[in-house]
């Protein structure tokens, strides 16, 4: 549970077609988007305080679900290192209805094969949606994970919605004993 030093300025959430989704600001910019993961968000226990920037992003948001949007215009404050900074950068670049694999985002961004750092990167974006880490994949296109929302169906969710092929996670091998 968060404590009281971690409470955002402003705070936000809303109904999508994803499940809750709950935006947070510094007053300025929106530095967080949380989709639901079991029925929660992380800061659930917190009374709501929307600001004009939320409530643009709801807006923007729901025209994205509604397939009127493509991108987005409202003011981001992500925190991070600079690796992370400059990956995050490259998948604002990733465009609706594109993608890219893990090898080709390192590229893009001058870290050439870092598939692992990349990856490390690519989940620790705490802007989903708005910087776009649904649309990188693993070579051949492949879902290897997500970790917003309920993981893997949500990120299909969003790659249909945006028109975007993939194959599906490869099944785990079971063990068969003798």
């Amino acid at each position: 549970m968060p404590t009281l030093f971690d409470r955002p300025v402003g705070l936000l959430r809303f109904s999508s077609p994803l499940g809750r989704i709950e935006l947070t600001s510094d007053g300025t910019s929106v530095t967080t988007l949380a989709i639901e993961r079991g029925g929660e968000l992380p800061l659930d226990g917190y009374r709501e305080s929307p600001l004009d920037v939320l409530v643009l992003a709801s807006e923007q948001l729901a025209d994205y679900f509604d397939g009127t949007r493509r991108t987005f215009d409202v003011p981001l404050s992500p925190v991070g290192t600079p690796f992370q900074l400059a990956t995050w950068t490259g998948l604002a670049g990733i465009g609706f209805g594109e993608s890219r694999t893990y090898g080709q985002l390192g590229h893009d961004i001058g870290a050439g094969l870092a598939g692992r750092a990349i990856g490390s990167a690519v989940r620790a974006n705490r802007l989903p949606l708005f910087v776009p880490c649904h649309r990188v994949l693993a070579t051949g296109g492949r879902i290897t994970g997500y970790t917003q929302g309920n993981g893997v169906p949500t990120k299909e969710w969003l790659l249909d919605h945006e028109g975007i092929e993939y194959r599906q996670p490869m099944q785990r091998a079971t063990l068969q004993t003798a």
